[in-house]
């Protein structure tokens, strides 16, 4: 029987008849564009049945193709089997070959139709430069999906709440004014948002209408005197309501966003990022000249936590951990017991119910993964009940994964030994091991765009021709998303000014090696961005509290200098999590915190 996508392809393809259109594309990105999609915006993965968090699918009438990276490939191949929709492999850096492909395919006076709604302004030049020359027309009016999604799901109806104090400890008004103070800086009179972690973090408030981020979906617009918020009617209960009156912000209907902005004074300045904006609401403002082109400064605000959120950042992290004692503890009792059988899809399960008898907890922050020897290697591999493998025998288990609470976000990976670790695990583990040591233990100047940092974990893997396909780092929200900007540590990533790491950001390092059809290592901790006494310098603190697992280290490969860094650390953590763990969690914490 065939999947699907086969007759839903079938039915975009005579829509696309319908209304003369050549090619169309559907992309993973919502009106907010969100990485993680609310159900309303899961276009793409309705109509391929690719469930991936990165992919775009192009559809003529005689082709169909999704481009994904390399994270994502043999996913892609066994979720498209029977589909006719083709794998696309994405390589290198550029990430919208699909748009060269149109251009090179189409012929002059043909139409690709992509919804503007959920179309990037700065995508939309990107297509716009790319198809004028051909003579290709772009369409941007229409949602295609809209005459064949039948049971297309609604907005979510969750409830709105505050942070709480003391978790929270700068004010709304405060957050407010600071934004007002840089669009007085642009000489702008208005600012417009859509990024959910965004209006999230200004607003003080959070949600669940996304799986693991704590985010509301809404729209705000912000005066110098007072901000809307555009949210479904009944989101926010009366009470914060009138919190949010008394700080001078207003409510109105979630699809009202788009008539505010068309209302707006012609002669009114607007702060607008076209990196984090629609066409479709960019279509709707009313003088393109009287648009201010610029980041949005809550990108810059986010990232640089306060002293009082690192505070509660690294007594989460030491309860994060306590947490991954007891799990770790459970697991390697579990799989001494020849009576009991461990599978991947066991591992989140467990590790999200002991995250959840600490304080403050809320979610996991994104799906486990779980990968033990062949599945290791594919980076973003989900368990699922008709695909996952029993934890017997030798090898390497990865596990990646990670809580979210009210006083911090986590994100940490783990490679461990099952039964025995052959001399080839030994070497590969210890070559990321090292990578992570010397990107953790750096010192590097301010201003430094944090991309040019990557090569630092890359180099002893490049050294033996070794590499990994994704970046080194990311940001990490303060109870927000386990991904945020601007920082970025990847070579991918353009060494723009606004990427350089500032005091007070948090940043995944999590350097990586997988061998396809055999195993996979990633080491990942969080780290802070710190001062240092030498001058205009800055180094990392290492956040994330628990141990490496040393059966897996060849220590022959370490130098004097990275086994110092390795006995320091499993020493920090030790002193650290030894109040909060007891019994079996506190014994496999002193085991393997042994100095080597």
């Amino acid at each position: 029987m065939p999947p699907p996508s086969v007759s839903r392809i079938q039915g975009l393809r005579q829509a696309m008849q319908r209304h003369h259109i050549d090619a169309c594309v559907i992309l993973s990105a919502d009106p907010h564009l969100s990485e993680y999609l609310p159900p309303p915006w899961q276009s793409r993965e309705w109509l391929s049945g690719f469930t991936g968090s990165a992919g775009t699918l192009v559809v003529t009438a005689r082709f169909a193709g999704l481009w994904t990276d390399s994270r994502y490939w043999e996913q892609a191949e066994t979720q498209l089997a029977g589909s006719g929709i083709e794998l696309m492999k994405l390589a290198g850096a550029n990430q919208t070959p699909y748009i060269t492909w149109l251009a090179e395919n189409l012929r002059a006076g043909q139409t690709v139709a992509v919804d503007g709604m959920v179309l990037s302004w700065s995508l939309a030049r990107q297509m716009t430069d790319a198809f004028t020359p051909s003579l290709i027309l772009l369409r941007t009016d229409i949602d295609l999906l809209a005459d064949i999604w039948a049971d297309r799901p609604a907005l979510p109806t969750t409830p709105v709440y505050e942070h709480p104090m003391p978790f929270a400890d700068v004010s709304r008004a405060a957050k407010l004014a600071a934004t007002r103070h840089a669009m007085r800086q642009h000489n702008t009179d208005w600012h417009f948002l859509s990024t959910l972690d965004d209006i999230a973090w200004l607003f003080n408030l959070r949600g669940s209408d996304l799986n693991y981020s704590p985010y509301f979906i809404a729209h705000a617009l912000i005066g110098h005197e007072r901000a809307t918020l555009f949210v479904t009617a009944g989101k926010v209960p009366p009470d914060l309501q009138r919190t949010l009156a008394n700080d001078g912000v207003e409510l109105a209907a979630y699809d009202q966003a788009a008539a505010a902005l068309a209302a707006l004074p012609p002669d009114a300045p607007l702060l607008l990022d076209p990196r984090r904006v629609t066409l479709g609401l960019r279509q709707c403002i009313p003088s393109a000249e009287k648009i201010v082109d610029a980041i949005n400064p809550t990108i810059f605000s986010k990232s640089r936590k306060t002293d009082g959120q690192i505070a509660h950042v690294r007594a989460t992290m030491e309860q994060d951990g306590a947490a991954l004692c007891e799990f770790f503890a459970w697991l390697e009792s579990a799989l001494s017991n020849p009576a009991e059988t461990i599978a991947e899809l066991t591992i989140d399960e467990r590790i999200t119910a002991a995250r959840a008898k600490r304080p403050h907890f809320v979610s996991p922050s994104f799906g486990t993964i779980a990968g033990f020897n062949a599945n290791g290697a594919l980076p973003h591999y989900h368990a699922t009940k008709g695909r996952h493998t029993a934890i017997t025998g030798n090898g390497l288990l990865l596990i990646d994964s990670g809580g979210q609470y009210f006083g911090g976000t986590t994100d940490i990976t783990r490679t461990i030994a099952i039964g025995d670790v052959s001399a080839e695990q030994k070497r590969d583990f210890t070559l990321v091991l090292k990578g992570a040591i010397a990107l953790l233990a750096a010192q590097f100047p301010r201003g430094v765009r944090a991309p040019l940092l990557d090569s630092l974990a890359r180099a002893p893997l490049w050294a033996e021709g070794l590499d990994y396909g994704h970046g080194t780092g990311h940001g990490v929200g303060y109870f927000l998303g386990v991904h945020e900007g601007p920082q970025s540590i990847s070579f991918h990533t353009p060494p723009e000014p606004h990427t350089a790491l500032e005091p007070g950001m948090i940043t995944s390092v999590e350097p990586a090696l997988y061998r396809p059809g055999q195993w996979g290592v990633r080491i990942e901790n969080l780290a802070l961005t710190q001062e240092t006494d030498e001058g205009d310098y800055l180094r990392f603190e290492t956040l994330t509290l628990c141990p490496i697992d040393t059966r897996c280290i060849d220590v022959a490969l370490l130098e004097p200098r990275e086994r110092a860094w390795l006995n320091d650390y499993h020493a920090t953590v030790r002193a650290r999590l030894l109040p909060h763990v007891e019994g079996e969690a506190k014994a496999w914490l002193v085991k393997h915190t042994t100095a080597q």
